[in-house]
């Protein structure tokens, strides 16, 4: 399994039936295909779309119907196209169970930097800021290390998303839970041992005397 795929699973894991939850683009896309529809959930996009559904078929787009990210999506029965205004009059209101983001770093504090690295062209912070500001929960979906450095420090050097502390981050090697006495490795990546998770990764780690294996659906 692919490290996307993996972290993808363990995420969907976090949704629970019935909630309104916004996904980032990119990987944390990639979760609403380990969503059962059963479970009544929707997807919401900053750009105006409640009830996302997965990427239709090739040849089946609809140059009207896409993601904030602007990548082509389906709609699921009882989807609404809404506004931005009412879009994140949702997310500033507190009203998303749940945001799925990816990452640049996170740090000791849970603090997240998503949205710029400096030196580089950006189109702007998008709905990032309102959504770790706005949402009722915060999971941080990204690859535990880019290009050999680590991307769970002590402290951010990119700049931040917001102050506020995210609730949990999955990664292909570990769950790792931000609190105020540090972040508490949870679980492990199948195969995975904690002298991996501990020499791939930067910040510090407070490790429980049991942390078991991700159960992947």
């Amino acid at each position: 399994m692919d490290a996307k795929t993996l972290i993808a699973r363990r995420v969907a894991q976090e949704i629970k039936p019935g909630m309104l939850v916004n996904l980032g683009i990119g990987l944390p896309s990639l979760v609403a295909s380990f969503v059962p529809a059963s479970l009544g959930v929707f997807f919401q996009a900053e750009n105006g779309v409640i009830g996302l559904g997965a990427r239709p078929p090739e040849g089946m787009e609809d140059p009207h119907l896409t993601d904030a990210g602007g990548s082509f999506v389906s709609a699921v029965p009882g989807a609404a196209s809404i506004d931005s205004a009412m879009s994140f009059g949702l997310i500033r209101g507190g009203h998303l169970d749940m945001t799925v983001l990816g990452g640049l770093q996170v740090d000791e504090a849970g603090h997240l930097a998503n949205w710029k690295v400096p030196g580089k062209m950006v189109p702007g912070m998008g709905g990032a800021m309102d959504l770790v500001t706005g949402a009722a929960r915060v999971v941080v979906a990204m690859q535990h290390a880019a290009k050999g450095a680590s991307k769970i420090v002590p402290r951010c050097t990119l700049p931040l998303t917001a102050l506020r502390r995210v609730n949990l981050i999955v990664t292909d090697l570990a769950v790792i839970e931000p609190t105020g006495a540090g972040l508490i490795l949870r679980e492990r990546a199948p195969g995975v041992s904690v002298d991996d998770i501990l020499a791939a990764t930067e910040a510090a780690l407070v490790i429980p005397d049991d942390v078991p294996e991700m159960t992947l659906s």
